[in-house]
């Protein structure tokens, strides 16, 4: 009787789960200028997040102009030939809505959450600014103003926060030689000396329908949003002034191992991490999802192989951890990384953390573990569902690196697939006893704060 009624439980979930999913499918098309379109439906309230990726990030910069791409996104929210300055946040507040935006080394996106009324609004919004922001030599005006913001941003985010200039040391260390390498952010001087004709320019170059992707998620149907799509973003004539390929390259791999310390006084717990350079899901996608699951035995939470050890049994450790940046388009970093408990050295803690490493590297990882880590991944991905901006998020900044729509749906039964030694293999590959490394510690420093 038991297995009758757990049967026909599995049959109705089953069944639930698949009109579920044939209800969530989403859509894509692709307006006469160019622009890419993907539709999300998810009817469960009236509301939609609206977002507008462009094919552009920091890797696209070129010498000399490090930040341009995350001052332009401060920017595009100043003032057009028909909204005046502020104003575009105004319209937002008015309908009810949230908006903002945020650059990335591969790409720049902007969104908006409102209720599905309002959605032609943000659509004509967006619209405005692809094609009618105002750039000029005011020293009040836009750019000008919006590059002092960014350079106070960078103070506030970076240059005031010890572990942030560690990580940008750390990163610009294993990205040496790439696009990456240059902190999203960008270098103080560099920003200082970007120009409104460099807004100009940059403007030109990758804000056109051509070089952008419209994802609409929430309580629309692809005919409603093709035909919004059509009135707002259509009616733009591609400019023809496109950009030429991206900048994206594989990156190196170290041919040195570094040590980098930074000390402050601000710094009230050290910390200890190793960066390796890891690989890329749009790269070697196989190699990626293994790394991933690999990780997450290693050192993906509190039931982790090197939690359970340093902190829970020698208690040498406060926090340990392993992750990994396999999102970007190029290869990221693979990270080991651990905050020591008082009185314990950097030196006895890199010990301790190595040497679990090494023992799991060499007698490999038990089924059971393997087969949890992927099906948190997996799980993650399922319930990421419920997110309605963060589905929007995923589908956008998949499809800006080139990916395709049929690979976010595969997704979780790709990480289901991982064999233990494919996870166990790909975790050998990155932390290999010969692998260059950039060795971060961050110390306190004598001194009041």
């Amino acid at each position: 009787m038991k297995r009758s009624l757990a049967a026909g439980l599995f049959a109705l979930f089953a069944s639930y789960a698949a009109a579920e999913e044939a209800a969530w499918a989403p859509s894509t098309f692709t307006l006469s200028n160019g622009m890419d379109v993907v539709v999300l439906p998810d009817h469960r309230a009236p509301v939609v997040t609206h977002m507008v990726w462009y094919k552009v990030g920091a890797a696209d910069e070129a010498p000399g102009k490090s930040g341009i791409a995350h001052l332009f996104e401060h920017v595009m929210f100043q003032e057009t030939k028909n909204l005046g300055p502020g104003e575009f946040d105004k319209i937002v507040s008015r309908s009810g809505g949230q908006n903002n935006a945020f650059t990335s080394w591969d790409y720049t996106a902007y969104f908006e959450r409102v209720h599905k009324a309002q959605l032609g609004t943000m659509m004509g919004l967006e619209a405005e600014r692809m094609v009618n922001l105002v750039i000029n030599d005011d020293p009040k005006g836009p750019f000008i103003s919006e590059r002092d913001v960014v350079k106070e941003e960078r103070r506030q985010r970076i240059e005031n926060n010890p572990g942030a200039i560690l990580q940008e040391k750390a990163l610009s260390a294993l990205w040496k030689g790439h696009p990456y390498e240059i902190t999203v952010i960008g270098k103080m001087e560099e920003v200082a000396a970007l120009t409104p004709q460099d807004g100009l320019d940059f403007y030109t170059e990758y804000y056109s329908p051509a070089n952008a992707i419209l994802v609409v998620a929430g309580d629309v149907t692809p005919d409603e949003v093709r035909a919004l799509a059509e009135e707002h973003y259509g009616a733009i004539p591609a400019s023809g002034a496109e950009h030429g390929p991206r900048k994206w390259q594989s990156v190196a791999p170290l041919t040195e191992t570094v040590l980098l310390t930074h000390a402050d006084p601000k710094v009230r717990q050290p910390n200890w991490s190793r960066y390796y350079l890891g690989v890329s899901q749009r790269r070697q996608p196989d190699d990626a999802l293994a790394l991933d699951v690999g990780l997450e035995v290693l050192g993906g939470g509190m039931t982790s192989r090197l939690y359970q050890s340093l902190v829970e049994q020698q208690q040498l450790a406060i926090s340990a951890s392993t992750f990994a940046w396999t999102t970007l388009h190029d290869e990221g970093p693979a990270v080991i990384s651990a905050s020591p408990a008082p009185g314990v050295t950097l030196e006895t803690l890199e010990a301790a953390v190595m040497a679990e490493v090494e023992k799991v590297l060499a007698e490999g990882f038990a089924e059971a573990e393997v087969i949890r880590a992927r099906n948190k991944l997996a799980a993650d991905a399922i319930y990421g569902r419920d997110s309605q901006s963060g589905m929007a998020e995923t589908f956008g900044a998949w499809l800006a690196l080139g990916g395709k729509v049929e690979d976010i749906l595969g997704y979780p039964d790709a990480v289901r697939a991982v064999t233990p030694e494919e996870a166990l293999a790909a975790v050998r590959a990155v932390f290999a006893p010969e692998k260059h490394y950039i060795e971060a510690h961050l110390l306190p420093a004598e001194g009041d704060l």
